[in-house]
């Protein structure tokens, strides 16, 4: 396992520096397939990951390939989502796997190995992770990123409603489970610079002031710009001094404009901009 020479946290902050906090989801979705005249196969998958790629690649910081619609058409698919990791280190685009991966001791130390180790073609810059077989169940996905200058970020408190009843619910030392997550996370960013390697991932869609991040030195993965009902206007009021920390997720909002490169080329640039107004005030 061999050191890549930053840490994603120095990476991320100043690729996010270079050209914006937006990060695009890559989300293959059957119908958005559809939507531009591509069939349900592989070859139609590279052709729409590709088509992204062209129209972002060199705009944003992140993108954010949902591994399950890659995974869906089996070998060949996980060979597409090799060449979106290829192909975005040729642009300098990091690469976030929405994976959600978690599990205990040996199994989770190979799903980390999968998807962050320098020996790997899945390897991405970062991956999401579960953590509801409890947070130390992630050390090894935590070690292996720290070792090879990756990042992870962990669901603490997503958009989804069937999510409400579990990560509200509060601890027997009075915190919700979404803010223990944070606080875990936390603690292993103690002391670095300029961000640690463990972000979260919090909906863009949740209620002002319900999780306190102000302590995560760390990043944030926002998603539910657009179809999900968050906005770019009111990122400021979910997420407040920390905005700088966050990565707002975007994907049918931006997808639907394609197949035609230079409309979601053009649609992705309007939001860039939109997102640094409201990180200029």
């Amino acid at each position: 396992m061999t050191a890549v020479q930053a840490a994603f946290g120095q990476r991320l902050r100043e690729a996010v520096s270079a050209r914006g906090p937006l990060c695009v989801g890559i989300d293959p979705h059957p119908a958005l397939l559809h939507a531009w005249g591509l069939d349900e196969t592989p070859a139609g998958l590279e052709r729409f990951a590709m088509t992204v790629l062209e129209a972002v690649g060199e705009q944003v910081a992140v993108v954010k390939p949902q591994s399950a619609f890659f995974e869906l058409h089996g070998s060949r698919g996980l060979a597409v989502l090799e060449r979106v990791v290829a192909e975005c280190g040729k642009l300098g685009t990091l690469v976030i796997h929405d994976v959600k991966r978690g599990d205990i001791g040996s199994t989770m130390t190979a799903y980390a190995n999968a998807y962050l180790d320098d020996s790997s073609p899945l390897a991405a810059d970062a991956i999401t992770v579960s953590p509801y077989l409890g947070y130390g169940s992630l050390a090894p996905a935590v070690g292996i990123a720290a070792q090879t200058g990756r990042g992870i970020f962990v669901l603490a408190r997503t958009s989804n409603p069937e999510a409400v009843g579990l990560q509200r619910s509060v601890t027997s030392e009075g915190n919700t489970v979404a803010q223990s997550i944070v606080d875990a996370a936390a603690e292993s960013n103690a002391g670095a610079e300029p961000l640690g390697h463990v972000g979260v991932v919090t909906g863009a869609t949740i209620r002002p002031g319900e999780l306190d991040l102000t302590a995560l030195n760390g990043p944030v993965l926002a998603p539910g710009l657009g179809a999900q009902g968050a906005t770019v206007q009111g990122l400021r009021s979910v997420f407040g001094s920390v905005l700088p920390n966050v990565l707002p997720v975007a994907a049918r909002e931006l997808l639907r404009h394609g197949p035609d490169v230079g409309e979601i080329r053009a649609a992705t640039r309007r939001m860039a901009a939109d997102l640094s107004g409201v990180l200029a005030h």
